[in-house]
């Protein structure tokens, strides 16, 4: 899926650096035309030479050539990419990354880029864990970029643990699966739901649920990385994101997140129903604040809106739908009545009693399930990787 792709490869100065001339290699082996920008402490680690010949063009490092007069014009090279891969991306690279500093060629092509972004970090284990380094990934995929996570084994410290940059092949795997999904959903209108709803007892009080919307942002963020345009209708959250391709629509109640749903969905080519939306609220509002009594307080619920059974009635003939189980007994079952009966092509199954999964946490475990009832159970992972699954599901649905 490479062939006739052309990729920039950005090297930042890590022990890692020495893992590109073989990426190098392999890019330019599965047909893609290779342009190398090393960052100035990247020459401390693989000389240049190398990784113009391996790429066949030559490497850039600064923004002018002082032989010739002559510039690396960084917004042109940032328009003829399909593809922007950072490998090494050391701790500094990225938290410039995720702050907008642009001090050499590389960040300021990557500030000018309109393609996809991969980033695959290398370093040191402690570094990796600094709350300072994770914030900075999180920001940078915040921004709408592919993180390729590095994997365990010996580092240059000599320490064992996760850090080191992901092996060539497997990037190139990365890459290859991009452009595959991002061809079939490129263009296509999608809707996620997200988050909790609250339904209000008071102008104080309200029934809700212990959902963060993580699940939800992060498979927005992943149909938006493969192409989709997106409209993401989130409850309650204090998740965000940035991507330029998601329009957030905020909501509190069932009913707003209900009317919004259906109003949007006969634009939409997919629906990703992630929000855990309350499935009773009071009756009545009260007005005021309910003041504490002697005696027991009863509240009168009614059933809302289902989101997921009016949007598998409302589907016609090319449109998916794609719902969620969260169940804590008999979950295949339970999974498989609720995808039939309310019309969906794909469930997402996930169960409380697997540590790790549901609510609140950054990962999840997943089995999801088709009309036809095959099943794909997958392992835990975090939530961002499970969201590549689930895409990757509705990629090979279509």
């Amino acid at each position: 899926m490479l062939r006739g792709k052309r990729i920039i490869l950005g090297v930042c100065g890590g022990i890692a650096a020495y893992k590109s001339a073989a990426l190098t290699r392999l890019l330019v082996k599965s047909g893609a035309e290779v342009k190398v920008i090393m960052t100035p402490s990247a020459h401390d680690f693989i000389t240049p030479v190398t990784l113009a010949t391996l790429s066949k063009n030559p490497v850039l490092t600064t923004f002018s050539n002082a032989d010739n007069g002559s510039w690396n014009n960084h917004v042109e090279l940032g328009l003829w990419a399909d593809a922007l891969l950072i490998a090494p991306a050391t701790a500094n690279s990225i938290a410039k990354m995720a702050q907008g500093i642009c001090d050499n060629l590389l960040l300021a092509v990557y500030l000018s880029a309109r393609c996809p972004v991969c980033v695959a970090p290398a370093m040191d284990l402690d570094m990796l864990q600094h709350p300072a380094t994770l914030t900075n990934l999180e920001k940078v995929k915040r921004y709408g970029n592919l993180i390729i996570d590095p994997a365990h084994g010996e580092l240059a410290s000599g320490l064992i643990g996760i850090g080191r940059m992901a092996e060539p092949e497997d990037i190139i795997q990365h890459l290859g699966h991009l452009f595959t999904t991002a061809q079939k959903l490129a263009g296509k209108n999608v809707l996620v739901t997200a988050g909790p709803t609250y339904e209000a007892i008071d102008p104080v009080r309200f029934i809700g649920n212990h959902s963060s919307g993580k699940m939800g942002f992060a498979i927005a963020e992943e149909l938006a990385n493969q192409g989709a345009t997106v409209q993401l209708v989130s409850g309650p959250t204090n998740e965000h994101t940035n991507h330029p391709r998601i329009t957030i629509n905020h909501v509190t109640s069932a009913e707003e997140m209900y009317n919004l749903s259906t109003t949007l969905f006969s634009t939409t080519d997919i629906a990703v129903l992630a929000a855990a939306v309350s499935d009773y609220k009071p009756t009545t509002k009260a007005t005021q604040k309910i003041k504490k009594k002697d005696s027991d307080l009863t509240l009168s619920l009614t059933k809302t809106n289902d989101i997921a059974a009016s949007l598998g009635k409302l589907k016609h003939k090319g449109q998916i739908v794609v719902g969620f189980a969260l169940e804590t007994e008999d979950e295949r079952a339970n999974a498989i009545k609720k995808l039939e009966s309310k019309n969906l092509d794909l469930i997402v199954l996930n169960s409380l009693n697997d540590t790790g999964a549901g609510f609140g946490y950054d990962t999840n475990k997943i089995t999801i399930i088709d009309r036809q009832h095959r099943e794909k159970s997958f392992s835990l992972k975090d939530k961002r990787a499970v969201a590549r699954d689930i895409v990757q599901a509705i990629s090979e649905f279509q």
